[in-house]
């Protein structure tokens, strides 16, 4: 009888703790088939974005104060793979408020919270941009991040690392707005071996959306690299919408290379997408063209 009453008890205390808090199982599941220059028809992983499983909540703590985690597991559909290690994507605890919010742990950067935000070819593996020389931090381990509230489509986010887990470490930030049909965002990062800085942006016309970003890059040996994409999102109807973009790159002293690259998707529902393009590359820097005609689908749960 006593073992009977402990055990209603621990049931009636996770039952109270499950009414307070919200938890979400998410996920991508992104598969294509391409043909990439020189190497042979094949299915990967990720067209869209990679495929990933996550866990989140949040607990109400009162006085508009939450609790919140995030942890998200990449995974490869093309062998079967996850990560290494565990939750690579996502692991991170976190406070928010009528302050913003703040988080620690591994998750993406600054910067690259806004870096794909303009970019053509729904920002996937047919991008133009693939042929930017430059690259930057997309994430980081045991981060403090901070992400101010909206005012007015104003915001912005900041994060670092404290020097006893990353010395040296990576800080960068970034300020956007996005109201109507405007959307602009500038980034910096201050990285291990480089500083850049980004500025991006979109104007939504209704009959087609214009996308443009720039970014250079100094790294702290080495010449600096400026890079651009410029592109438009061309809704053809409800579902079906053309990407096109041509993005070029290249370090001071050095060749340009550049790339236009053209994708279509069609919206089966509000999770399931089916894609298509193809990327023509022109690397006069010496690296090896990677031209890609590729489909896929893409499903979001």
């Amino acid at each position: 009888m006593k073992k009977s009453l402990i055990a209603l008890a621990v049931l009636a205390a996770s039952g109270a703790a499950l009414a307070q808090s919200n938890v979400t199982i998410y996920g991508v599941a992104d598969i294509w088939v391409g043909k990439v220059k020189g190497q042979s028809l094949a299915a990967a992983d990720g067209g869209i974005g990679q495929s990933r499983l996550g866990f989140k909540g949040s607990e109400d703590l009162g006085g508009g104060l939450k609790a919140s985690f995030n942890f998200e597991e990449g995974l490869n559909l093309g062998n079967g793979a996850t990560d290494s290690p565990t939750f690579q994507r996502q692991a991170n605890l976190g406070l928010s408020g009528g302050f913003g919010a703040i988080k620690l742990g591994r998750s993406t950067t600054a910067l690259d919270d806004v870096f794909g935000a303009a970019n053509s070819g729904f920002d996937s593996a047919l991008s133009a941009n693939a042929v930017w020389q430059n690259g930057h931090a997309g994430r980081l381990d045991a981060q403090l991040y901070y992400a101010s509230p909206e005012f007015a489509g104003f915001s912005g986010a900041i994060n670092t690392q404290l020097k006893g887990n990353a010395d040296p470490k990576t800080t960068s930030f970034h300020a956007k707005y996005a109201n109507g049909p405007i959307t602009a965002a500038v980034g910096y990062e201050d990285g291990v071996a480089q500083k850049g800085t980004l500025i991006n942006g979109s104007y939504d016309l209704g009959m087609a959306k214009l996308l443009a970003s720039y970014y250079t890059t100094k790294p702290d040996v080495g010449n600096r690299v400026n890079s651009y994409q410029i592109g438009a999102d061309v809704p053809l109807s409800s579902a079906l919408t053309l990407s096109v973009g041509y993005a070029n790159s290249k370090a001071k002293g050095g060749q340009a290379d550049s790339a236009f690259g053209a994708a279509v998707g069609y919206s089966l529902s509000k999770r399931t997408t089916v894609y298509g393009g193809f990327r023509s590359e022109d690397r006069k820097s010496g690296a090896t063209e990677t031209d890609v005609v590729a489909v896929g689908v893409n499903h979001t749960f």
